[in-house]
């Protein structure tokens, strides 16, 4: 009986020991200040509620010096220092004791209350409109499939084949591959940068290394948004 009983609390044990199964991520950036202390964290691609969660009890139980716990998730080729307001694919916060609320019934694999808002689209909501092949863009030259997360839509640069000009035209797509936009824009080379002049105004955008980056002429050449291919 007493073997039965030991045997079983080593099983129980092993299960509680069980190790966490924690996606691949690197913390890019912390910023620190008497409030708070906020990490930018790189994850590879488009993660489940769980997986951020899981993360992010990671960072905690590794970071205990640090107070008021807000992690900023970024995909690849997203850049935090950009100007618009939905860089991140997600943001968690771990509130202090003293301002949770009846609604913080959220908590992370470790039990600690957390708020977790997934901005970006997921995986699935990705993937359909990665898959999209609307009429516009069959047997077109395609520069890259971009997702833009803060408007739910699909953004397809692409030459046409047999142009010796190759002039760059680029169209965005809703989720049911409705076209929303389309833009021939005006090619400007400066400093050896490409620009793709998308708005009489002189916004513009740039194509290099799988990354689309956004401009606005408002924000003194920094970007409001960048986009890596196929994510």
């Amino acid at each position: 009986m007493k073997n039965t009983l030991l045997c079983l609390i080593i099983v129980l044990a092993a299960f509680g020991c069980k190790k966490r199964d924690v996606p691949h991520f690197t913390i890019f950036r912390v910023v620190k200040s008497d409030t708070a202390s906020k990490l930018t964290v790189n994850i590879g691609g488009r993660l489940s509620q769980a997986d951020l969660l899981n993360i992010a009890a990671k960072i905690k139980a590794d970071s205990s010096a640090l107070n008021n716990l807000q992690l900023c998730y970024i995909l690849p080729g997203h850049n935090d220092k950009n100007t618009g307001p939905d860089n991140f694919y997600a943001i968690a916060k771990y509130p202090g004791a003293s301002v949770t609320t009846m609604q913080d019934t959220l908590k992370d694999p470790d039990g600690t209350v957390i708020r977790l808002n997934i901005k970006g689209l997921s995986a699935q909501e990705a993937k359909h409109l990665l898959e999209l092949d609307p009429k516009e863009i069959q047997g077109k030259n395609i520069l890259g499939k971009f997702i833009d997360d803060n408007n739910q839509t699909l953004i397809v640069p692409f030459t046409e084949v047999n142009d010796p000009k190759k002039e760059v035209y680029i169209i965005e797509f809703d989720h049911t591959g409705k076209v929303v936009s389309a833009t021939v824009p005006m090619r400007e080379n400066k400093d050896g940068v490409e620009k793709l002049i998308v708005t009489h105004r002189g916004d513009y955008c740039t194509l290099k290394d799988s990354v689309l980056t956004q401009y606005s002429i408002d924000d003194l050449g920094l970007p409001y948004n960048s986009i890596k291919s196929g994510i």
